[in-house]
């Protein structure tokens, strides 16, 4: 019996053991952690119980603001990166695409690497949201590779041991992709790595021509850099049934500038598409136009076409897939279903069958507004799914228009008064539309998680209306100069079509700050039941307004950027906020947990790992030159002290 006993407790510290090692190191391989973006880590080391204890570990400054002095980098510069982790080494990237590999434990610095991007070039972003990496195969000899994609349209691979060039890469480590395509692509996130082959977007301009080229996606072989195949969303041949979904003149973009996903046991590569130039006209190109506003299968290893599904048809609204699309395993009746989410500005959320992008929750076309512009045809009908059903701001009623005070919302229902709304899709006109969501989301690039354990899909959204105006070339002078307001607006000029578009929102900016003209909250966290589609929780997050001055401003949430993650120890971490917060969330209830204030604003998605039992949650804290949160050039990790970690 004595003997049993032992036996059993050898073999329970022998289980322990096992568990205890399984999490000692727990590495984070790609920006949505896996391939798929699922943004899920098993860690338990940090959990809904000893979260309050989080404290800082280390700060590590990237020197990104010396690097701003002198030029207007700081006007539209956004730290979004999301560092990976491998073999005790965090790999990311700054906003003007320099390679930093620092020790994960202490944050020391191992190397930097620099591309000299030409720091007064003309960029619509100047952003990168992180690197991607290829693992040395054993017995080859080979060491891991690094590689970034840059905003002068360049993709450089490196050597993660010591951030040297591979000089077998392309030329001499590096291939132009605008040498071999066109000089206005530029890269904002990493590209996708499925075996040796490597797949590449890019990030285009939509609003200012109607002629820019197509976004056409690359793959390229990791080792030599030579080009494998290529695929362009905007069908070239009679071949395709795709083109009859053009009519007219041309038109450009419909360009994957967002987070590519990729399913390497199936050859699958997930391409999610964003709106034809120019992004609020489509007199130059009407029909459905497909592959823009899409996600689309495509084989890895060949470019093949395996399935696309269209968002939304004939865009007029600038609503890019933005989102990453998530990979996960969608379960009825005891079945697992390989699926694929699909999170969009909209705030539509739309799960498909991943191997042939069929819905597995109802979808229904619906008819909306005809457009009353000038040589403009809206699409008659747009999909609509039924679960989960639409999240975020998707009407505009008296109710929502909204003001602090009651002078304040007096002057919002008059401007609403002045414009356009006709419901969900209205088109823009020369009136002025309200367009509900804006093109900041719903859901924007970043994106949505999913908790497998609890079956949710998380996500954080934002709930804001923008305002779209089409004047007519020939009368923009005379109208800027009749509306001041209207001149100050944001421009897009359309040029080769009839219309120059004016963007603005519907918030006002003066002496008392920006005040919002639609209801709190402005920005939200919330979940989602997979098995259900129905919606579980949804909680204000952060907060944008002065909570002295308004109170009850703190439960008003915040315009965001950036992403969620979720735990093993049943938390979702989250940031992307004005007020400059780290937060932590109970994932199963929607529960404020914990939050941190971070040295500038948080406009990333953080991540986390454990190195010998000790569990690390970082983030990017650099903040966004065009939301107008604090710029900075940290790196932050927090971690629990000593005497409250567990398992160790």
């Amino acid at each position: 019996m004595k003997s049993l006993q032992l036996s059993l407790s050898a073999i329970f510290l022998f289980g322990m053991t096992e568990l205890i090692f399984s999490q000692s190191n727990e590495e984070w391989h790609a920006y949505g952690k896996d391939a798929g973006g699922m943004r899920y880590s098993g860690l338990t080391g940090i959990n809904t119980e000893n979260v309050v204890h989080l404290k800082e570990a280390w700060v590590y400054h990237t020197g990104e603001l010396e690097t701003y002095k002198g030029t207007y980098l700081h006007e539209k510069s956004a730290f979004e990166a999301t560092p990976l982790m491998i073999n005790n080494t965090l790999y990311f990237s700054t906003p003007t695409n320099r390679v930093l590999a620092i020790d994960a434990v202490t944050g020391k610095e191992k190397w930097t690497y620099n591309p000299h991007i030409n720091l007064k070039g003309d960029y619509s972003e100047v952003t990168s949201r992180g690197v991607s990496y290829w693992p040395a195969k054993n017995n080859t000899g080979s060491s891991g590779k690094i590689f970034i994609a840059t905003i002068d349209g360049r993709l450089i691979s490196l050597n993660a041991k010591n951030g040297e060039l591979i000089t077998s890469f392309g030329n001499n480590g590096t291939i132009d992709l605008r040498a071999e395509f066109s000089k206005d692509i530029a890269v904002t996130s990493p590209p996708a790595i499925v075996g040796d082959v490597i797949v590449v977007g890019s990030s285009i301009g939509d609003n200012q021509r109607k002629d820019y080229p197509p976004g056409v996606v690359r793959a390229y072989h990791v080792h030599s850099g030579e080009l494998l195949w290529t695929w362009d969303p905007i069908p070239k041949t009679s071949s395709d049934p795709a083109a009859k979904t053009w009519e007219g003149s041309g038109s450009g973009a419909a360009n994957a500038w967002a987070v590519l996903s990729s399913d390497a046991e199936r050859d699958m590569v997930f391409i999610p598409t964003s709106c034809p130039s120019p992004d609020y006209y489509g007199g130059e190109r009407l029909g459905q136009n497909l592959y823009g506003n899409s996600v689309v299968a495509l084989r890895a290893s060949t470019g093949k076409m395996i399935w696309y599904y269209q968002v939304v048809h004939h865009d007029l609204w600038d609503y890019d897939i933005a989102a990453q699309p998530l990979l996960f395993d969608w379960e009825k009746e005891g079945k697992k279903i390989p699926a694929v989410a699909i999170g969009t500005k909209m705030g539509h959320i739309f799960i498909l069958d991943r191997e042939n992008g069929k819905p597995l929750f109802p979808v229904e076309e619906r008819p909306v507004p005809a457009s009353e512009i000038k040589g403009e045809k809206a699409w008659p009908t747009q999909p609509f799914p039924v679960l989960p059903a639409p999240i975020g701001l998707q009407q505009l009623t008296s109710d929502e228009v909204w003001g602090p005070t009651p002078e304040a919302k007096k002057e919002a229902l008059e401007r609403v008064a002045q414009l356009e709304y006709k419901g969900p899709f209205t088109p823009p006109g020369r009136k002025g539309s309200i367009m509900i969501p804006g093109n900041v989301g719903g859901i924007h690039w970043g994106g949505m998680c999913y908790d497998p354990g609890q079956k949710l899909l998380v996500t954080n959204i934002n709930r804001l209306a923008a305002v779209i105006t089409l004047i007519p070339r020939d009368s923009l002078q005379q109208t800027e100069k009749e509306d001041p307001v209207l001149a100050r607006s944001e421009t897009g000029r359309q040029t080769g079509t009839p219309y120059v578009m004016k963007r603005s929102y519907l918030f006002t900016g003066d002496e008392r700050g920006l005040m919002m003209q639609t209801a709190p909250p402005w920005g939200t966290l919330l979940a989602i039941d997979m098995q259900t589609g129905k919606q579980k929780w949804e909680v204000p997050l952060g907060y944008m307004m002065d909570t002295l001055q308004y109170p009850g401003a703190a439960q008003w949430g915040s315009i965001n950027f950036g992403g969620a993650i979720v735990t093993g120890g049943g938390l979702t971490f989250v940031a992307a906020t004005m007020d400059g917060h780290l937060r932590a969330f109970d994932t199963q209830t929607g529960k404020p947990l914990w939050s941190a204030a971070l040295p500038a604003g948080g406009q990333a998605t953080p991540m986390t790992y454990s190195i010998n039992g000790k569990q690390y949650l970082v983030i990017a804290a650099g903040g966004h030159g065009k939301l107008g949160s604090k710029l900075g050039d940290a790196v932050v990790a927090y971690a629990l002290p000593d005497q409250y970690l567990q398992n160790r």
